[in-house]
């Protein structure tokens, strides 16, 4: 069965085979999607890189790809990019050549401070348009972009200000969340105070809602520079690069000392992006497409603006949340109006909808005909809200699973190449270029149903990270040296006998807040950082709408004779400060004591079972039994 309703066997056996029997000749033929500048000398070169590079020497640029090949190829008067804000009220439709207008004109302004190949710019903005032309104008120039999400605070914006070191920021004055007004330029501003690496320069768009004031010397209007540059005709040219050089660095999980930079290169980004369009969403060039996330994660970076960009398609970007932007409709409403024939969301969007509307009343009240499928991923899909939103849609709901450091989809079904059978609680087959094997702590594969370590088969596909920003010796040691011949994924599960991959969590960590992967260590830095707290633990537990919430335990120093419950509210102030909101960390509950094995490591496996309400046993090693009933005492007085 396709989208369409036809009945079709997959072609995605056939396919598979092809990209495993021939990985060279499989990407050199996705390649032909790609217009290149030099063609490749060798498709894949083993002796660059940690474990080798794809399409080594060719030249390409991937700004051109996205917009000026689109402008001159017929698609100039088509609508690029869609950007709906019920936040603000507002709607607003960007051509391929308007985009392409706007984006070399920005270009300009960057070179203007001195921005030249490979140096590295950092975007810290909302969701508007603007976020979207300043990556295509650092690709544009083969400047290396850096986008920060918003919900970051200045601490975290400094490290990666650190790690970066961009001769540039450019942000917004403001973003908006439902009745408030989020102040970015102060955030921006105690960052660079913060960090030891100064940029030139921070080019600021003032957005209505709240106008920012501007430091001399340091801030420049971006309105004021865009006019400027109109007015002249300044306009940047495409800058030809590597296609081994990288695009962008995105920073991925990990809260304390130096952060890791995931380096997407040009070349390989481009091909497999372009192979997943088609091949994975099936989704045409001309046809409106839309992923609701965030540009500061890398499924809004794939799908929100290269991947649909570099098809040709429309790509609409949504500043507003799934649920209170105005009510539970918001998500059809956006179908409806822009006619997108796919949906690309998190599990916690509909976890949401699902609470507000459980009977799906409002989506009768808008028309869904343009729609074909839904896609979730970002976190484990489970499997009452799949089926939740198959009877309510009346479509395939297709869940599948990537990471930051792949770029797209390891595993999924396949719906441009015919749908296979859905499993509910599996995230799919592996996607062509994934050899994806599960093991034992020796490397050894376990046999099917049985849980084990997910690991990847090198060399990895192209699109993956090459490495960490100026971290090779990191990038081998965390991903590459605990299994030999494969790359970590760092998450836990099984293969059935279909070759059908179920992930059940991580095995670091590393949890998932609304898609968002944090670090429970990080966190747990922070709690030990306040002065009356001897020692503490920090889990996920699993929370109806963002899958898992972190919760902190704390125990307090001798002698402390403050209130426990001040105490709390100023960890969760704390953690909030230091990490931002985005962590949801709400809830920090003071214990006598954590439960430990006679070694003095923290049982953070039964707690958290215990937590989440799951059966669980008295671990062999443990050394008082009663601190485990303190732990759920402690959790029932809370929920009472």
């Amino acid at each position: 069965m396709n989208v369409h309703g036809n009945k079709v066997e997959s072609r995605y056996h056939e396919v598979y085979a092809k990209a495993v029997a021939d990985p060279e000749g499989f990407w050199a033929e996705a390649a032909k999607e790609i217009d290149w500048i030099e063609p490749a000398k060798k498709i894949f070169d083993p002796d660059q890189g940690p474990y080798g590079r794809w399409f080594a020497g060719a030249v390409v640029n991937t700004c051109y790809n996205a917009l000026d090949r689109h402008a001159a190829g017929g698609r100039a008067d088509q609508l690029a990019l869609i950007h709906d804000s019920p936040l603000t009220g507002s709607v607003t439709r960007l051509t391929y050549a308007e985009m392409l207008r706007e984006v070399e004109t920005l270009a300009a302004i960057i070179q203007d401070f001195g921005v030249t190949k490979g140096d590295r710019v950092i975007i810290y903005m909302p969701m508007i348009p603007e976020a979207v032309i300043a990556m295509l104008a650092c690709a544009r120039i083969g400047a290396v972009h850096g986008v920060v999400f918003g919900g970051f605070a200045a601490r975290e914006l400094a490290v990666r200000i650190d790690d970066a070191q961009p001769k540039l920021i450019l942000c917004a004055s403001c973003g908006i969340e439902p009745g408030r007004i989020v102040q970015y330029k102060p955030l921006v501003d105690e960052a660079i105070y913060l960090a030891s690496s100064k940029p030139d320069a921070v080019v600021v768009f003032q957005r209505p809602q709240h106008i920012c004031e501007l430091k001399p010397g340091q801030d420049h209007d971006w309105a004021a520079l865009r006019s400027a540059a109109l007015a002249k005709g300044h306009k940047a040219p495409c800058v030809p690069v590597q296609a081994t050089d990288p695009l962008y660095i995105l920073y991925t999980s990990g809260t304390t000392g130096i952060p890791k930079g995931v380096v997407r290169d040009n070349g390989g980004h481009l091909v497999a992006l372009k192979w997943t369009m088609a091949n994975f969403y099936s989704v045409q060039p001309g046809e409106v497409w839309w992923c609701a996330s965030d540009i500061g994660w890398v499924v809004g970076h794939s799908y929100i603006v290269y991947g649909p960009l570099i098809h040709g398609a429309t790509t609409v970007m949504y500043e507003g949340k799934p649920v209170g932007t105005p009510d539970a409709g918001a998500f059809w409403r956006v179908i409806s109006d822009h006619k997108a024939v796919a949906l690309f969301t998190a599990p916690t969007a509909f976890r949401a909808i699902r609470k507000d509307d459980p009977e799906g009343r409002l989506i009768g009240n808008y028309d869904l005909s343009s729609m074909r499928v839904l896609f979730l991923a970002g976190e484990r899909a489970d499997p009452p809200t799949v089926e939740w939103a198959e009877q309510q849609l009346k479509l395939p709901v297709i869940d599948h699973w990537w990471q930051t450091e792949t770029g797209w989809t390891i595993a999924g079904n396949p719906v441009g190449l015919g749908v296979l059978p859905v499993k509910y609680g599996s995230t799919g087959v592996p996607m062509p270029g994934y050899i994806v094997d599960v093991v034992d702590e020796a490397a050894k594969l376990v046999p099917v149903n049985t849980m084990g370590s997910i690991v990847i088969r090198l060399p990895m596909p192209p699109g993956n990270l090459p490495t960490l920003w100026a971290q090779d010796d990191r990038f081998i040691e965390t991903y590459l040296t605990d299994f030999p011949g494969y790359y970590k994924t760092s998450d836990a599960g099984f293969k059935d006998e279909d070759g059908y991959i179920f992930v059940m969590g991580r095995t670091d960590d590393i949890i998932n807040v609304a898609g968002h992967r944090l670090s429970t260590g990080g966190m747990e830095e922070i709690l030990a950082s306040h002065p009356d707290v001897a020692e503490c633990a920090v889990l996920g537990i699993k929370d109806a709408i963002k899958g898992e919430v972190p919760c902190g335990f704390l125990v307090l120093k001798a002698g402390v004779t403050r209130s426990p419950s001040q105490i709390e509210k100023e960890i969760v102030a704390l953690v909030r400060e230091k990490l931002g909101p985005v962590a949801a960390f709400k809830l920090a509950i003071t214990v006598g004591r954590l439960p430990k094995t006679r070694s003095g490591k923290i049982l953070r496996g039964t707690m958290k079972k215990i937590a989440d309400g799951d059966d669980w046993t008295m671990p062999a090693t443990i050394e008082d039994p009663n601190a485990l009933d303190e732990i759920g005492n402690a959790l029932k007085d809370r929920s009472e």
